[in-house]
C-alpha cells in the first residue's frame, strides 16, 4: 500500500469543494405578515420524480460523453497534459476511461506514468481488463523493466487472463524485448491458440535479441503449420538476414515477397535494401531502390547507409546530392548519422563541421544519436577537443554515448582519461556492457599491471560476457600486451568461435614477444581451418618476421597477399618490410624500396629509415630520414632523441646541443625513463637516478654483485666515455648502471620467488647497454626476465632474448 499511495498522490489533484453551511446563505427569512395566509405544501407524485432522475441520468451521461470525447481528442493529439487534467476532472470510475489514459501515456511514450496510473487504478477499487493488461506490459516493455512485467504477469494468472491471445502476444513481445528470449518462447508455447501476430512476435522478437538465425528458424516453422505471412513477417525476417549476413536467404524471402504480393510495400522495399548492403550485395539493393516510385526519406537513407557499410563513401555523399536535386528532399537527422562515417573513414574533417553546423542551424540538436555519432567521430578524427565539447553537452547520457568518448580516448592514446571515465560509469551505477568492455580493455593493456588486468577478467566473467567473442579477443590482447602470454593463450584456445580478429590477435601477441615461428604456425593453422586471412592478418604476420629476423619468411608472405590472397598490401604493411629489411643493414635497398612504395611515406617509414641508419652508423642517412619524418610530424620527440643519440654517438656535440635547442623551441621534452615491477599486488616505479625506494640499498648492493660477476662492473664507465660530454664524465649521471631498468630487475630478483619470471614494464625503449647486461644476468641468476619496453617484449633466458639483439 504504501508503494502505491506515492503514484496516487502523484497524479491525483485533489478537489476540495467549499463546505457549504446555513451561514452562507444567510439567516432564514420568516412571514412578516402575521395575516397572511400561506399556501399549503403538497408533495409530488412518484411517477413525476421519476421522470425527473431518468432525466438527471441522461444528463450526467451525456455530460461523461462529451468528456470522453474530449479526453479522447487529447490523448490523439498528443496532449497528455492537458488529457491529465481534464481525467482528474471527469467521474473515472469506468474502466474504460482508465484504458484510455493508459494508452495514450503508452503510445506518448511516458511508459513510467502509465505503469503509475496502472497501480492507481488498482488502488481506486477499479477492476482491469483485458485491454488493460496488454498496454501494461507495453509498458514495462518500454521500459526495459522485467521485474514489473514478471509483477503483471502474475497477476494475470491470478485474474485467469494469462491465456488470452492478445494479452500473451504482449507477453512474448515484452519478454523479448527485455532479453528473456526462454520465458517468451515458454509463453508462446503455452498459448492454447495463436494468431499471426502471436507468429511475428517470435521472428521478430530473436531478431532484436539479435538471434538471426532463430529468428527465420521461427519464421521458416511459421510457414509450415500454414500461417501465411505479412509485411511485419517479411521485414523481421530480412532484419535477422542482415544480422548474420545470409544473403542467400534473404534473396529467399524476397522471392516470397513477390510471390505474397508484398513487392510495392515501401516498407518492405526499404528493408530489402538494408539487407541486401548489409550482405554486401550493393548492385541488388541499388536495383530494389531504382525500381521504387516514390521514394522517401527513409528509403533515400538505407540506400545511403548501404553505401557507407560497404564502404562506397563517395557513392553516399552522391546519393544525398541526388536526394536533394531528384527526390526534392532535405537530409533529416539519420541522413547525417549515415554520413558521418563516411566523413571519419575519408578524413573529411571540414565535412563533419560542415554536417555539425548544419544539424544545430536545423535544430535537430538535441539528438542523442546525432551527438553521439558526432563524439565517436570527432575521435577517429583525432579531435579529442571537438569530442569532449559535444560529450559535455548530451542530455541524458545513454550507454553509448559513454561508450563512445571512452572509445575515442582509447583511440587517441589518452589511456588514463579512458579508464577515469570507464570508473565513473561504475560509480553512476551504468551497467557496462560489452562494447563498453571492449573499449577499456586495450587502456587496460596499455596502463595496468597484470594483476589488475586479471582483476578486469573476473569483472567480465561476473558480467556473464566471458563467452563473447569480441570480449574474448580482447581479454587475450590484455594479457599478451601485461606480459602473461601463457594465459593469453589459454584464454584464446578455450574461445568457442574464433573469427578472424582472434587469430589476429593471437598471431600478432606471439609477435610482440619475439616468437615469430609460432606465429608462422598459427597462420597455418588458421589457413586449415578455412579462416580466409585479410590486411590485419598479414600486419601481424610481417610484424612477427620483422621483430624476429625472418627475412625470407616476411618476403615470402609480403609476395603472397596479392598473389595469393588478393590483397593489397597497404601502407603499414610496406612499414612492417622496411622494418625487415633494415635487420638485413642493407640501406641501399631501404631506399629503393621507400621510392617503390605507392602511397606517400609516412613519418613511420622515414622512421624505420633512421632507425636502420643508426644500426649502420649512416649520419647523412639518418639526417635526409629525420628530416622527413619531422616535417610530417613535428612533434614526434623520439625522432629527436633517435637522432641527438646518433650525434653523441658519433662524437658530435655541437649538434647535439642544436637537438635540444630545436626541442626547447618545439616545447617537446624527452621522456624521463620509467620502470614498474608489481610484487604482492602492488606497484613499484623506478626513474633513472632513482633514491627514493625504501631498499634502494639492497637493490644497489645487489646490482653491484652481479656487474661484478659479469664484469660489467668494470668496463661500462669505459664503453659510456662516446657517449658523454666531458662536463658529464664527472657527475655520470647517464651511466647505464643508474638506469631505471636495471634498478627495477634488481628490485625484482630480491622482492619475487623463484620460478615465475621476473616482469617489467618501461615506458622507452630500452638501451643497448641494459639489454645485454640483462640477458647476462638472466644466465647467472637462471631465471627468465621479461621487459616490455615501448615497441616489443624481451624475453632474457640462460644469456639471450628472444628479440635477437634488433629492436
Amino acid at each position: 500500500m504504501a508503494a502505491i499511495l506515492p503514484a496516487h498522490n502523484y497524479f491525483h489533484k485533489s478537489y476540495t469543494p467549499k463546505i457549504v453551511s446555513r451561514n452562507h446563505f444567510g439567516a432564514r427569512k420568516t412571514n412578516q405578515n402575521p395575516y397572511a395566509i400561506t399556501k399549503p405544501r403538497f408533495s409530488k407524485p412518484p411517477h413525476v420524480h421519476a421522470k425527473q432522475s431518468k432525466a438527471s441520468e441522461t444528463l450526467i451521461r451525456q455530460n461523461n460523453l462529451t468528456l470522453t470525447r474530449a479526453l479522447l481528442a487529447f490523448i490523439d493529439s498528443g496532449s497528455m497534459e492537458n488529457a491529465v487534467y481534464l481525467f482528474e476532472e471527469m467521474n473515472h470510475s469506468e474502466t474504460y476511461t482508465w484504458n484510455l489514459m493508459i494508452k495514450g501515456l503508452v503510445n506518448n511514450g511516458l511508459f513510467k506514468k502509465a505503469i503509475d496510473f496502472s497501480h492507481r487504478m488498482d488502488f481506486e477499487g477499479v477492476r482491469a481488463d483485458k485491454y488493460t493488461y496488454p498496454f501494461v506490459i507495453k509498458a514495462c516493455a518500454g521500459l526495459l523493466c522485467l521485474k514489473e512485467g514478471e509483477k503483471v504477469h502474475a497477476k494475470l494468472v491470478k485474474v485467469g487472463l494469462d491465456l488470452d491471445v492478445y494479452i500473451c502476444n504482449s507477453l512474448v513481445s515484452m519478454y523479448m524485448k527485455v532479453g528473456c528470449v526462454e520465458l517468451g518462447e515458454k509463453v508462446f508455447k503455452e498459448m492454447p491458440l495463436r494468431d499471426l501476430v502471436s507468429w511475428n512476435s517470435m521472428v521478430s522478437g530473436y531478431q532484436l535479441a539479435g538471434d538471426g538465425l532463430s529468428s527465420l528458424g521461427w519464421l521458416r516453422e511459421m510457414a509450415l503449420v500454414g500461417v501465411r505471412p505479412d509485411t511485419f513477417s517479411f521485414i523481421s525476417g530480412l532484419g535477422a538476414c542482415s544480422i548474420e549476413g545470409c544473403g542467400r536467404n534473404g534473396k529467399e524471402i524476397h522471392c516470397q515477397v513477390i510471390r505474397s504480393g508484398f513487392e510495392m510495400d515501401l516498407k518492405v522495399e526499404t528493408s530489402l535494401i538494408y539487407m541486401y548492403a548489409k550482405c554486401g550485395n550493393v548492385d541488388y539493393a541499388e536495383r530494389v531502390f531504382d525500381r521504387i516510385v516514390h521514394k522517401n526519406i527513409v528509403a533515400w537513407n538505407a540506400m545511403i547507409a548501404g553505401y557507407v557499410f560497404n564502404a562506397c563513401f563517395y557513392e553516399s555523399f552522391s546519393c544525398v546530392k541526388k536526394m536533394q536535386e531528384v527526390g526534392k528532399l532535405k537530409p533529416d537527422a539519420i541522413t547525417m548519422i549515415n554520413l558521418l562515417p563516411s566523413c571519419a573513414q575519408m578524413g573529411a574533417l571540414l565535412m563533419c563541421k560542415s554536417i555539425h553546423a548544419s544539424a544545430i542551424r536545423k535544430g535537430f540538436i538535441p539528438h542523442l544519436v546525432l551527438e553521439t555519432a558526432l563524439v565517436d567521430l570527432y575521435g577517429r578524427c583525432g579531435k579529442l577537443k571537438l569530442a569532449e565539447h559535444v560529450f559535455v553537452r548530451i542530455n541524458g547520457k545513454n550507454l553509448a554515448s559513454w561508450n563512445a568518448m571512452i572509445a575515442a580516448y582509447v583511440q587517441n592514446g589518452r589511456y588514463t582519461e579512458a579508464l577515469e571515465l570507464f570508473l565513473h560509469i561504475l560509480y553512476e551505477s551504468v551497467k557496462p556492457d560489452a562494447i563498453t568492455i571492449a573499449s577499456v580493455l586495450p587502456a587496460y593493456a596499455e596502463l595496468t599491471s597484470l594483476s589488475e588486468g586479471r582483476q578486469i577478467h573476473a569483472f567480465i566473467i561476473k558480467l556473464g560476457l566471458s563467452s563473447n567473442t569480441i570480449i574474448s579477443n580482447s581479454v587475450t590482447y590484455l594479457y599478451a600486451k601485461c606480459g602473461d602470454l601463457q594465459t593469453a593463450r589459454r584464454c584464446f584456445d578455450d574461445m568457442l568461435f574464433k573469427d578472424v580478429v582472434s587469430w589476429n590477435t593471437i598471431i600478432m601477441a606471439y609477435a610482440i614477444h619475439g616468437f615469430g615461428r609460432i606465429s608462422i604456425q598459427l597462420f597455418l593453422e588458421m589457413i586449415e581451418n578455412g579462416i580466409e586471412p585479410n590486411k590485419s592478418t598479414f600486419v601481424s604476420l610481417l610484424s612477427s618476421c620483422s621483430i624476429s629476423g625472418m627475412v625470407d619468411e616476411g618476403w615470402e608472405y609480403f609476395n603472397s597477399m596479392k598473389r595469393d590472397y588478393d590483397i593489397d598490401p597497404g601502407i603499414e604493411h610496406f612499414g612492417c618490410m622496411l622494418d625487415l629489411i633494415g635487420r638485413t643493414r642493407n640501406l641501399d635497398l631501404a631506399k629503393h624500396f621507400i621510392k617503390e612504395i605507392p602511397f606517400v611515406p609516412t613519418a613511420r617509414i622515414w622512421g624505420s629509415l633512421l632507425a636502420a641508419s643508426r644500426k649502420t652508423n649512416d649520419i647523412e642517412l639518418a639526417e635526409v630520414a629525420a628530416k622527413h619524418a619531422l616535417s610530417l610530424e613535428h612533434d614526434n620527440t623520439g625522432c629527436y632523441i633517435l637522432l641527438s643519440n646518433i650525434y653523441a654517438e658519433a662524437g658530435r656535440w655541437e649538434d647535439v646541443e642544436r637537438i635540444k635547442s630545436l626541442m626547447i623551441r618545439e616545447g617537446l621534452e624527452k621522456t624521463i625513463g620509467c620502470s614498474t615491477v608489481e610484487t604482492d599486488y602492488k606497484i613499484h616505479r623506478f626513474v633513472d637516478q632513482d633514491r627514493s625506494n625504501a631498499q634502494m640499498n639492497m637493490i644497489n648492493y645487489v646490482m653491484d654483485i652481479i656487474l661484478r660477476m659479469t664484469g660489467e662492473k668494470e668496463d661500462v664507465y669505459a664503453r659510456s666515455i662516446t657517449k658523454l660530454r666531458r662536463t658529464d664524465l664527472t657527475r655520470k649521471r647517464n651511466l647505464p648502471e643508474n638506469h631505471s631498468v636495471r634498478l627495477a630487475i634488481s628490485f625484482g630478483l630480491i622482492s619475487t620467488e623463484l620460478g615465475p619470471p621476473v616482469l617489467v614494464r618501461k615506458n622507452i625503449r630500452i638501451c643497448e647497454d641494459c639489454h645485454n647486461v640483462a640477458k647476462k644476468i638472466s644466465k647467472i641468476t637462471k631465471r627468465e626476465i621479461v621487459v616490455r619496453d615501448s615497441k616489443v617484449f624481451h624475453h632474457f633466458q640462460d644469456g639471450s632474448c628472444s628479440c635477437g639483439d634488433y629492436w
